[in-house]
């Protein structure tokens, strides 16, 4: 007995000083890749970057409206994926929880979550951009909207579910009809969840690169025509970093560090809203 004993703690060790390697080769390498970024965006952050636009090549400019493309783009993908997403992950909880057209739903929307972005860039481009016969942003906010919608129907879903039965069954006792008790019971005990779902599509959807290169291109200067190519600021990293203009990889280290910061921020905000949830 004492010999299997320190055989199993003797494997224990091992294995947890493997667990322990491993999770911290994959720090030493997050900690490599934020300190480079942090040493090259930085050295160029100042405040032409966001009041001038960007650059012609050899010149020194800013990413005005790379970071307006880029914000349009965001918010009109959220006000379509956003409201889609909540009612889909409503009716799968409350409505049909147990039916067949559920199951199928969710298997879709995991394919979804799972998918490359990049094909939702294609399906986007056959269905809108080669139609129209152009990009345009109103093309690119379509594919990022397609991107935020299972996220927001999954975490709508897990959150209603997580509110108790005994809630539902209080307000349907006192005659409220079964959209009262959703709007007014459910939606409200799972606010916060709900709420971290829509900021972690935000924060997925802030970075997409290859969506954007196939639907609204990118634009070298100022535009807010939704139905003509519109800048963003993740192509315009990609284009910037791939030039052999030190202004421009300058602007693309600097551009990167801003979404990071901004993914970043969004992250603490969900990780924050879902502790307060764990609290109550």
């Amino acid at each position: 007995m004492t010999t299997i004993y320190a055989r199993r703690k003797a494997t224990n060790r091992i294995m947890m000083g493997l667990c322990i390697a491993a999770a911290g080769i994959g720090l030493l390498w997050l900690a490599l890749i934020l300190g480079a970024l942090l040493y090259k965006g930085l050295a160029g952050l100042n405040l032409a970057v966001f009041t001038e636009m960007t650059p012609p090549p050899g010149s020194a400019g800013g990413l005005l409206n790379a970071i307006y493309g880029s914000v349009i783009v965001s918010v009109i993908a959220m006000v379509i994926g956003t409201p889609i997403g909540i009612l889909a992950g409503t009716y799968m909880a409350e409505y049909g929880r147990f039916s067949k057209l559920t199951v199928v739903v969710r298997f879709i929307n995991d394919i979804l979550l799972s998918a490359p972005s990049i094909i939702v860039g294609l399906f986007v481009y056959e269905l809108i951009v080669r139609p129209m016969g152009h990009f345009s942003g109103i093309a690119g906010s379509v594919a990022l909207a397609i991107l935020v919608i299972p996220v927001v129907v999954r975490t709508t879903e897990d959150m209603l579910n997580l509110v108790p039965n005994a809630l539902r069954e209080a307000g349907t006792a006192i005659g409220a009809p079964r959209w009262i008790v959703i709007r007014s019971v459910g939606y409200r005990a799972a606010m916060s969840g709900i709420v971290t779902g829509v900021l972690l599509a935000v924060a997925r959807i802030s970075g997409e690169t290859a969506p954007l290169l196939f639907t609204a291109l990118n634009n070298q200067f100022w535009s807010s025509n939704l139905n003509a190519p519109i800048a963003s600021l993740p192509v315009t990293i990609f284009q910037f970093a791939l030039s052999p203009y030190k202004e421009w990889q300058q602007l693309a280290w600097t551009g990167a560090l801003i979404i990071t910061l901004t993914v970043l921020t969004l992250s603490i905000i969900a990780r924050s809203l879902t502790g307060r949830k764990e609290g109550h």
